[in-house]
């Protein structure tokens, strides 16, 4: 590829550091002590952006675990839940910056069942702090681009999981069409699409899509039902009684 079309923000040829295919969760008591003490810090924080957000935050009942991120080690994200009953949930998420160069961002997922705004997967809001996200980590953000559309995923409120490029649909059991891909749109500027189906979704498996500039800038990201693959039944023999023509007349 000529240094002109370069691959960029994510190289192409790199080699994963970290090769998952899903977002590992941790629960609270699963952090770290020096993590516990940067989220002690950013406990006011987070209590006002969450306020300014309208979520509650001032209610009890909300719990929260890690969401793990390989391709983020300067920043430690947070998933808070609060339920009330059944469809009454509320969910955001947080991030917070381990180096100190940066600030406390929330992401807010759903307010009481319902999303504040447009679903979060598509909303200019996560893509807004996501940007910011990856401006605050610097270099080492865009050396997984998988990585970055999994911890996108995760931050928009999915536990995404992809399927290994050798699954097989069975019968009855159709699987996403999609592992995952990245295009390199050589006519839009050197833009990168990335996409991958999140096997794991529920009710059905849901297609992602990212679309990042040359300068590293996500500008739109989609999320649709995945279109399947399914496995053909083997059509079954019917079991048929051995049988005899009547011969015609004057044969015998």
């Amino acid at each position: 590829m000529p240094a002109s079309t370069e691959s960029k923000p994510f190289p192409t040829a790199a080699t994963r550091k970290t090769p998952v295919y899903t977002v590992e969760f941790r629960s609270a008591d699963q952090l770290t002590q020096q993590d516990r003490l940067l989220l002690a810090d950013a406990e006011s924080s987070i209590a006002e952006h969450a306020g300014f957000a309208g979520l509650e935050y001032q209610q009890s009942n909300w719990n929260y675990r890690q969401i793990v991120c390989p391709s983020f080690p300067n920043h430690l994200f947070l998933q808070y839940t609060r339920t009330n009953g059944v469809g009454d949930t509320t969910v955001f998420s947080a991030s917070i910056p381990r180096n100190g160069e940066g600030r406390v961002r929330i992401v807010p997922i759903l307010k009481r069942g319902y999303s504040l705004f447009s679903p979060a997967p598509i909303n200019a809001l996560t893509i807004s702090a996501f940007n910011r996200i990856r401006a605050e980590e610097g270099e080492p953000a865009n050396a997984d681009w998988l990585g970055n559309a999994l911890c996108y995923a995760a931050l928009a409120g999915s536990q995404p999981q992809i399927l290994p490029a050798d699954a097989e649909p069975a019968v009855h059991k159709p699987i996403p069409a999609l592992n995952a891909a990245m295009d390199v749109q050589t006519q839009a500027h050197g833009m990168e699409l990335i996409r991958f189906d999140d096997a794991a979704s529920r009710p059905h498996s849901m297609e992602w899509t990212m679309t990042f500039t040359h300068q590293g800038k996500l500008i739109k990201a989609t999320h649709k039902p995945a279109s399947m693959e399914s496995a053909n039944p083997v059509p079954q023999k019917s079991a048929v009684a051995r049988s005899w023509q009547v011969p015609p007349s004057g044969q015998n």
